[in-house]
């Protein structure tokens, strides 16, 4: 996936002079994670830089600069670190084209890698994706596979609003043979990735290959789950998801966020207002706990495990149970 985004940054920086990328350490280094590794080498210190550990100063930055024509591509490195910059994305990004009455808008991409499973210690693992939805006039999107991590990074650059893209940090290093030059889905559009009858798992981002697992075990036991990937969580594509519920009847939501005040609570508020009939069960959450993010060693308990999901499957009223 870190090769996907690079080489969407890449062909992004080759096709518009007006792409910028920077951020701490994005420079020669190539980032902590190396997705922008050569692009300092290639486009130069004017395409591709360093800048001082000063996230509101970042975000700053590329608030102006899109003002005045550019499209600034900017690197929070990590999520628990992004929030000395919040104030600017909220007052400012967010705000911008309203503020204007539509003269200017902000046409940004913060890239923020998020969520665990890495074992990384305290203000390296969070799941900030709440913060960013609820705030209006922003879009947020996060992809769960390599294909997506190209075209949605393509698809965000090019937006005339600004994006925060949350890159799951555990999955920097999944492999996928796919095509680059194959669409993929825009932004806004959810994505079935496996069919099934009985049962409805919504997932994002990091959460997606522990319901895909969770799918497959079931079947071995006689359960058909289908697995829809929310992909972009602002602006929700009410009308894939709520389909894929009303198909099935039975949904739970897996996300690694904290569950109160979550994203996951607004899909199933979203799900149940709009699919109240077709519902054989209420829907299901499996999501971090109401707690602070743990340390490494205690990691495990606070992902939605592959064990979690089914258990909640198998809570879904079934009338053969």
């Amino acid at each position: 996936m870190a090769q996907a985004l690079n080489q969407a940054l890449r062909d992004a920086m080759t096709d518009d002079d007006s792409v910028l990328v920077f951020g701490e350490d994005v420079g020669p280094l190539g980032g902590v994670f190396r997705v922008t590794d050569g692009l300092n080498a290639e486009f130069g210190d004017k395409r591709c830089f360093d800048t001082p550990l000063a996230e509101s100063g970042i975000v700053g930055l590329a608030v102006g600069l899109a003002m005045h024509g550019m499209r600034p591509v900017v690197e929070m490195q990590f999520d628990a670190f992004a929030y000395p910059a919040f104030e600017q994305v909220v007052s400012h990004v967010a705000k911008l084209r309203n503020r204007t009455r539509g003269a200017l808008s902000a046409p940004m991409v913060i890239r923020v890698p998020f969520a665990g499973g890495i074992g990384g210690v305290e203000h390296h693992c969070d799941s900030s994706e709440a913060y960013y939805a609820h705030t209006p006039g922003l879009h947020v999107v996060t992809p769960a596979t390599v294909a997506d991590a190209y075209g949605l990074l393509r698809a965000a650059i090019a937006s005339p609003d600004p994006v925060v893209f949350l890159e799951p940090k555990k999955l920097y290093w999944s492999k996928e043979e796919v095509d680059l030059t194959r669409p993929v889905p825009p932004i806004g559009r959810a994505q079935v990735l496996r069919e099934g009858s009985d049962a409805t798992l919504i997932a994002y981002g990091p959460a997606v290959p522990p319901a895909l697992e969770a799918a497959e075990i079931a079947a071995q036991d006689g359960r058909s789950l289908q697995v829809i990937d929310v992909r972009s969580i602002v602006p929700f594509d009410d009308e894939t998801v709520c389909k894929a519920v009303r198909s099935t009847g039975r949904a739970v939501v897996v996300a690694e966020a904290t569950g109160f005040a979550s994203v996951a609570s607004e899909i199933v508020a979203r799900v149940t207002e709009r699919c109240f009939h077709h519902l054989a069960a209420p829907v299901r959450r499996v999501v971090g706990f109401d707690i602070p993010y743990p340390p490494p060693k205690l990691e495990h308990f606070q992902l939605p495990s592959v064990d979690r999901i089914l258990d909640a499957v198998e809570d879904l009223q079934w009338e053969d149970s």
